[in-house]
């Protein structure tokens, strides 16, 4: 029996539990048990952009309206028809909120697979893509929660630094950054931080100001009503985490020209969420890791980007180690489950704190 979560799409607030018969494997197929997944705002944005960036295409509901959120984590190999995948071995990649999986193994190697399933085909391949920990650079089996945590949302940060970094910060020395006090937000600030002569300026919400200070890598933070304070003349790029419309239209009128860039990377503020149609400034964009990904491999080759990667990761997770800023939170079972992502979704979920979920 596999047990899985669906979302209504059109009103992401509405959860259901379905149950069903496991289905029989096929030749070359591996049935895995999702066993610790991470549930972060960048959830929160797949199930916001689920159907306009194809996020509710990996793992179809075969439902009309609903949808399967798509989380990463550590699952475990439970039954396998493929010779070249064994039963118990550990995989990490993007799995559906359920408590069962089942992938089709290609371009197998020692480091790890593909799904090669016909209906991902045309979908990205860094999703496509199952890391086994037993070669796997990052892979430390005694933090495995802050690694399913933080490790999708900080290569979305790297790869946003390293965006900025190869435009030459488009000619500025002021980043602003909505949504402060969220993870890749923060993975971000950490990076921009290390820039000589960056000014990175995090906006959050009153409540969350005095935790975004004390984490130190912002050279102020504002509430958002607090944009006022950021003189008007000089240059800026934006990056907005939060998707909230209002705000953004306020930092592209506040601006105008002087905003040399504009970009969305999450939308975690969904009651908020709208377009960027007749802004002053630059129209923004949206921000897809994996485009930039994509640049660096050919740039550096495979490994060239991965050994900057692990450099930068292994960097990351030592601060973590030395000052510790996150506190894991573990949910298991339905219940337990389905009220984090409540809380998540309504924007009630303290800053400090990360939630890894459990359903078996």
């Amino acid at each position: 029996m596999t047990t899985t979560l669906l979302i209504r799409k059109d009103r992401l607030q509405d959860t259901r539990w379905r149950t069903e018969d496991d289905r029989p494997l096929a030749n070359g197929q591996v049935r895995v048990a999702p066993d610790l997944l991470a549930l972060t705002a960048n959830n929160i944005t797949y199930a916001a952009f689920g159907d306009s960036m194809d996020y509710w295409k990996f793992f179809p509901s075969n439902e009309e309206g609903w949808g399967v959120l798509p989380v990463w984590g550590f699952g475990h190999v439970v039954q396998s028809l493929h010779p070249g995948v064994a039963v118990g071995e550990r995989l990490y990649g993007y799995w559906p909120l359920a408590d069962g999986a089942v992938l089709q193994p290609d371009r197998l190697d020692a480091t790890g697979l593909r799904d090669a399933a016909p209906h991902r085909e045309a979908l990205h391949p860094v999703y496509n893509r199952y890391v086994r920990t037993g070669a796997d650079p990052l892979y430390r089996g005694s933090d495995e929660p802050f690694q399913v945590l933080l490790r999708p949302l900080f290569t979305t940060s790297w790869l946003i630094d390293d965006f900025l970094a190869d435009q030459d910060f488009f000619g500025v020395r002021r980043v602003l950054l909505s949504s402060a006090s969220s993870k890749t937000a923060w993975a971000t600030a950490q990076l921009l931080a290390k820039r000589p002569g960056l000014d990175v300026v995090g906006f959050t919400s009153p409540a969350n100001k005095a935790y975004c200070e004390r984490l130190g890598c912002y050279t102020r933070v504002l509430a958002y009503g607090q944009l006022g304070e950021v003189a008007a003349d000089e240059p800026c790029v934006y990056v907005d985490f939060a998707g909230n419309a209002d705000f953004r239209k306020a930092v592209h009128e506040r601006f105008r020209d002087q905003l040399k860039y504009s970009c969305a990377v999450g939308g975690t503020h969904v009651q908020h969420l709208g377009g960027g149609a007749g802004l002053p400034g630059p129209r923004p964009a949206l921000f897809f890791a994996p485009a930039q990904l994509k640049k660096r491999t050919a740039d550096w080759g495979a490994e060239g980007l991965q050994q900057r990667l692990v450099n930068s990761w292994r960097a990351f997770a030592a601060q973590q180690d030395r000052e510790p800023w996150l506190q894991v939170r573990s949910h298991r079972g339905r219940d337990d489950v389905q009220a984090a992502y409540t809380q998540l979704l309504a924007g009630r979920v303290d800053p400090s704190e990360g939630h890894v979920l459990t359903l078996r």
